[in-house]
């Protein structure tokens, strides 16, 4: 595998906004300059190796579904063509390329929109203990990975550091007000369904997936990343068979490979083998030719 990877971004000359767990934003005025690298976490810890192409995937998904899902919200989109870049970036042309966008800057809402189709992950666990989710009751007899009765949207916080936390509607409707949250769920909910149609054809399920909007111009918006391998939960539909942890086509394969080591899941973490790398960014290059390669 000869791509490079890119783990970090040191443009000392642009003001850096925030570094997060995979992405670096520098800010631009009212525009934010979102780059994708090819770190990875796992259990809230960025391991020191990196995915080939993982970055550049993301990003070219996420403006896929910009693009498709623009006709139920707006979205802060501007470019990730290089030219249409300010010029004082054209300099970091090889750094930029396929891996970063040019956005508006929002005021972001302190919510994490997660909606659910199938019971898996945190919402599997909520379920054993209690028969519900996020408040939600759900009838008795479900399995893990089963398709839900109906669509969910279980809100969580936003946390900086550390997981972030399941709540009930209630709670963000006492947060951001009762109309915003409505909205928030509706257009949540919209986007979840029309993209899930679209992914079901290209032979994957969308099992669940999380969405995060701003206020521009008094208007909500969405924002960051969508409908990717990192903040969706994507299945093989033809391997489908509830009842149990289903294969996808995300960091699950690093995941897996950690559990099996004697670590407590503090940094530093464990470098990865080669074959596990390599097959990481093998899952990331399916679910890409799958979903947007024509």
């Amino acid at each position: 595998m000869k791509e490079d990877v890119l783990l970090s971004t040191d443009f000392t000359d642009l003001k850096l906004y925030k570094r997060g767990k995979v992405r670096d934003v520098y800010e631009l005025g009212d525009k934010l300059l979102i780059i994708s690298s090819d770190r990875i976490s796992c259990f809230d810890v960025v391991l020191g190796c990196g995915i080939p192409y993982k970055g550049k995937i993301l990003t070219k998904i996420s403006c896929f579904w910009f693009d498709f899902i623009k006709d139920i919200i707006p979205n802060h989109f501007i470019t990730n063509e290089l030219d249409g870049y300010p010029e004082e970036l054209q300099k970091y042309k090889a750094q930029l390329l396929d891996r970063s966008m040019l956005v508006k800057k929002t005021q972001a809402l302190p919510v994490e929109c997660v909606v659910r189709g199938y019971l898996s992950g945190s919402g599997w666990k909520e379920y054993q203990k209690k028969h519900s989710i996020c408040g939600i009751n759900l009838p008795a007899g479900l399995r893990q990975s089963d398709k839900l009765p109906q669509v969910l949207f279980t809100p969580a916080t936003k946390e900086d550091t550390g997981h972030d936390i399941n709540v009930d509607q209630a709670y963000i409707e006492k947060e951001i007000g009762k109309d915003i949250t409505q909205e928030l769920k509706r257009i949540s909910t919209e986007i979840y369904q029309k993209a899930s149609k679209y992914a079901l054809a290209k032979g994957i399920i969308i099992a669940d997936t999380k969405f995060e909007f701003g206020m521009y111009n008094n208007k909500i918006m969405l924002i960051d990343e969508v409908l990717t391998p990192d903040s969706s939960r994507f299945w093989p539909l033809d391997q489908y068979t509830p009842g149990s942890p289903q294969p996808s086509f995300d960091k699950q394969f690093v995941r897996d490979y950690l559990e099996t080591l004697d670590w407590d899941k503090t940094p530093p973490a464990p470098p990865l083998p080669l074959e596990i790398i390599q097959k990481t960014s093998e899952k990331y290059l399916e679910v890409y030719q799958r979903l947007v390669n024509k």
